[in-house]
């Protein structure tokens, strides 16, 4: 936080003093937190919300301005953010008495957009108090919680700029609403039962039900049936979690034949008998975000609890708990853990309102808990975990987005769209960049209507018109010809292509508010290079305003090019093809015996010819091919999956270790896969093999960084989701010397990209 101030002046009877207090500061009860303090000191003045802050004049003898101003920053509300406060001492005016003002329309828009906020405990204890008049309202909120981002439609946060403005508070509410005491003075989405949204139930068999609809949904869920409920930022679908059949059926319909499955908890008691919950983790999870946090199972329960299908061949759970007072209701109906995943199809948005629910779910869902407090847009649940020590993003949205990255100075308003996958779009506004939620992959028409929302919303709501537009390299990114097409009165003077690892580098950096250089050791599944060659395995010198390639894996090719990505006996064959030529389709091997003999003549072709085979550095390819190697996934139904099947498999006590060979600047994999095949060859376990593996990737990064001389090492890329691999590489950096950068406001993964492309982009135009 920054202050600047001019000077008190010598007057000490009566002074009057101008406060510019910029962050999170609306909808959080900061106004009638000032209120209170003020008449605590017995101050005059006021305070006003603008599209820029919280503006304050207190009017009184100096010492007492002085305490106020001294109280001020360590007292705020507990979803209050304060990035600067700057003050101005003036001539006094004779105030009568301390008022909150009306908020102001005008001026630049650089308020931060509070996140959606799980319930507090105060209304939750309202809502399960008999005696309360808010006792099972799904939709009740305060000051301290409910829905923000998901409801604003303009800056600044008042309920006509919501999507509560269609609801006329009853007497009772609006005298909280309008009591600065009152921890509901200005909840903009303040309601009750008498006057607010409303639930109704409704089903393929015709029931059409507002009494009850709660409870007919929690009959439904514990029939075995699958119902789509409309939450916070959209729809979940849920089913009972204990359910083979309910799952499976789900699994079919969605359709998500692998991935896991999210749960919500009915609470956490069920969550700590079930998972290893350490103490950050159950912060985590009792946040005001309240994300889902990955957990690894306890051995001792895992059949029972939750039906196996939940998450194959997966040793952790992503669980939640409740975050709103209708998910408490439900749950405390149920009483048992639910499957809660995005009211959405396999590569489309999340669906927001009841008739495109309808439209898109109708297949899927057999009946739907619906409202009528209307959706502004979408923000799926996001995902965290425990990772070297901290709190860690997978993805990044719901409690989490748009609050702001901040930067060390001020840049030009850049608007940056994102990869093509996990996208997210970024928006800079002075020294913050706005980051959105969670959008997807941009896969299908729904995906990219989503895409083309969000940034006309951010655009709308911060009023900037962009410097510049940043994109990635790769030139048939939905997101890069979005940028390239659109039409020359909408364009930026400016498009700026940005190397999609070069972004990952300047991400980490830029949320670490680090300047100057350092070794990017950037590891994920494609990234398309400057050589026009898919880059995925690199170690880049530098920071945003450029970078150096020091080293890279070795190529290989991927026959099929995307096929690849779902077969990755694809990649084991052409891993097998650099070592041994031809002879690699004659090896008694798992990749070489489940391919079907008509495609093996296909394949070499495609390797000898360079045909449809792209060259490759990418180490996520490389984790799926040693996963096809031995024996562990020949196909997938979703990307990483054979990678983390691999993590999964590794033997946490093996300590040896297969060499990578640096020569030039290429880090050969060679030798190590020699050695895991002659490993496998005399019946070593895939636990073996996979822990020497990371242990070999572990020592190839402290080598290469040592060789570098850079002090600082940056990890980034969607293969530090790795959790064995990340640990253990910062660990070891961390104990030869070097100064360890991870993610911790942005995912590892591409959702960190749009960020990394602003700051590009910044440093480009300050050229």
């Amino acid at each position: 936080m920054s202050h600047g101030s001019s000077p008190a002046p010598s007057d000490t009877l009566q002074s009057r003093l101008s406060i510019e207090i910029h962050g999170a500061v609306q909808g959080v009860g900061f106004r009638p937190y000032v209120y209170r303090l003020a008449n605590d000191f017995e101050l005059r003045g006021w305070v006003i919300n603008d599209a820029r802050g919280v503006f304050i004049e207190v009017e009184g003898p100096r010492e007492r301005v002085e305490g106020f101003l001294e109280r001020l920053p360590r007292e705020v509300p507990p979803r209050a953010l304060l990035q600067s406060i700057e003050t101005a001492w003036l001539c006094p005016i004779g105030y009568q008495g301390f008022e909150i003002r009306h908020s102001a329309d005008g001026g630049a828009k650089t308020a931060l957009i509070l996140p959606d906020i799980a319930t507090c405990d105060d209304c939750l204890c309202e809502v399960l108090d008999p005696a309360d008049h808010r006792h099972g309202y799904p939709f009740t909120n305060c000051t301290n919680c409910g829905p923000r981002f998901t409801i604003i439609q303009a800056l600044p946060y008042d309920r006509p700029n919501t999507t509560m403005r269609g609801f006329t508070m009853c007497p009772e509410c609006r005298r909280e609403y309008e009591e600065p005491r009152d921890r509901r003075f200005h909840a903009q989405p303040n309601a009750c039962a008498v006057c607010g949204p409303q639930l109704r139930y409704v089903n393929r068999e015709g029931v059409n039900a507002t009494d009850e609809a709660l409870k007919l949904a929690a009959a439904a869920i514990r029939e075995g049936k699958i119902v789509a409920v409309k939450g916070l930022g959209g729809f979940h679908l849920m089913c009972d979690a204990r359910s083979d059949v309910a799952v499976g059926r789900l699994r079919e319909r969605k359709p998500r034949r692998e991935r896991p499955f999210a749960l919500m908890a009915p609470d956490l008691d069920w969550v700590k008998t079930h998972c290893e919950v350490p103490p950050d983790a159950e912060k985590l999870l009792a946040s005001a975000e309240a994300p889902i946090v990955l957990l690894r199972r306890k051995a001792e329960v895992r059949l029972g609890a939750v039906c196996p299908c939940i998450a194959p061949d997966n040793p952790s759970l992503g669980v939640m708990l409740p975050y709103t007072p209708l998910h408490h209701l439900l749950m405390r109906e149920l009483g048992f853990p639910v499957v809660a995943t995005s009211g959405n199809l396999s590569d489309e948005p999340i669906c927001i309102d009841e008739e495109e629910a309808a439209a898109r779910l109708g297949h899927i869902a057999d009946g739907f808990l619906v409202h009528n407090r209307p959706i502004q847009r979408h923000a799926d649940d996001s995902i965290a975990w425990i990772v070297a020590g901290a709190p860690r993003l997978l993805r990044r949205a719901r409690g989490y987005a748009p609050l702001p990255v901040l930067l060390k100075g001020e840049i030009p308003p850049i608007l940056a769209v994102g990869p093509h996958l996990k996208n997210t779009v970024s928006l800079s506004v002075g020294r913050q960049v706005f980051i959105s939620q969670h959008i997807g992959d941009l896969e299908t028409p729904e995906a990219l209507a989503a895409f083309e929302r969000v940034i006309a919303d951010f655009l709308r709501l911060y009023e900037v018109t962009p410097a510049a537009i940043a994109h990635d390299l790769h030139p048939n990114y939905a997101s890069t010809l979005w940028a390239q097409t659109l039409p020359t009165q909408e364009r930026s003077e400016k498009l700026i292509a940005v190397q999609h690892h070069h972004a990952h580098l300047a991400a980490c950096l830029a949320e670490n508010q680090v300047e100057g250089p350092a070794l990017g050791v950037i590891w994920d599944g494609a990234g398309y290079g400057t050589d026009g060659t898919v880059w995925g395995g690199e170690f880049l010198l530098g920071d945003a305003s450029g970078y150096r390639r020091i080293a890279h894996l070795r190529p290989f090719r991927l026959p099929g090019a995307d096929a690849a990505v779902h077969e990755p006996r694809r990649v084991a064959l052409a891993l097998l093809y650099e070592l041994y030529g031809e002879r690699a389709f004659e090896m008694d091997l798992p990749p070489v015996r489940t391919m079907r003999p008509a495609d093996r003549p296909i394949l070499a072709q495609m390797l000898a010819r360079g045909l449809n085979a792209p060259l490759t550095t990418s180490m996520g390819r490389l984790f799926d091919g040693l996963a096809a190697l031995i024996g562990l996934n020949q196909t997938v139904s979703f990307e990483g999956q054979a990678a983390m099947r691999l993590e999964f498999a590794a033997d946490e006590t093996e300590r040896s270790a297969y060499r990578l060979n640096l020569e030039g600047d290429v880090l050969d994999w060679g030798e190590a896969a020699v050695a895991a095949l002659a490993d496998y060859a005399r019946g070593a376990a895939a636990s073996t093999i996979s822990a020497r593996f990371h242990n070999g990737l572990v020592a190839a990064i402290v080598e290469i960084a040592r060789q570098c001389g850079q002090p600082r090492v940056a990890l980034s890329g969607g293969c530090f989701q790795n959790r064995r691999l990340t640990e253990r590489a910062a660990d070891a950096l961390r104990a030869a010397g070097f100064d360890v950068l991870l993610h911790k406001q942005t995912p590892p993964n591409d959702g960190c990209v749009s960020l990394g492309q602003v700051a590009v982009a910044a440093a480009e135009l300050a050229r």
